[in-house]
């Protein structure tokens, strides 16, 4: 089993920097890919970033390009999302997730799920 715990929201005003952690704890020798997904109240999940086992290959939706940054540190088994300019409709829980290739979680398909660590950001 895989865990997935979330830590770094809060509350950041429009136009600036949150950096949100993912720690994965259990079964991590298989240096499993980790996503970033957000949800707001009546929205859709969003993919918001995933990165590779190795940290070689990062993925984005075009809106998030310039301003999200996924990366990791296999050391501490820990994937961060980078997050900057930030806008009000950024507002939602962000959860990570994890599973074995950059393609399912990319998919919206990874097995394991945090909690989510909720962010707002005022105007």
């Amino acid at each position: 089993q895989v865990q997935l715990v979330e830590s770094g929201g809060g509350l950041v005003q429009a136009g600036g920097s949150l950096r949100v952690s993912c720690a994965a704890s259990g079964r991590t020798s298989s240096n499993y890919a980790v996503g970033w997904f957000r949800q707001a109240p009546g929205k859709e999940r969003e993919f918001v970033a995933a990165i590779s086992g190795s940290g070689s290959r990062t993925y984005y939706p075009d809106s998030k390009k310039g301003r999200f940054t996924i990366s990791r540190d296999n050391a501490k088994n820990t994937v961060y999302l980078q997050m900057n300019s930030l806008k009000p409709e950024d507002t939602a829980v962000y959860t990570c997730a994890a599973d074995r290739t950059i393609m399912i979680v990319t998919a919206g398909r990874p097995e394991y799920w945090g909690q989510g660590t909720q962010v707002t950001v005022s105007s």
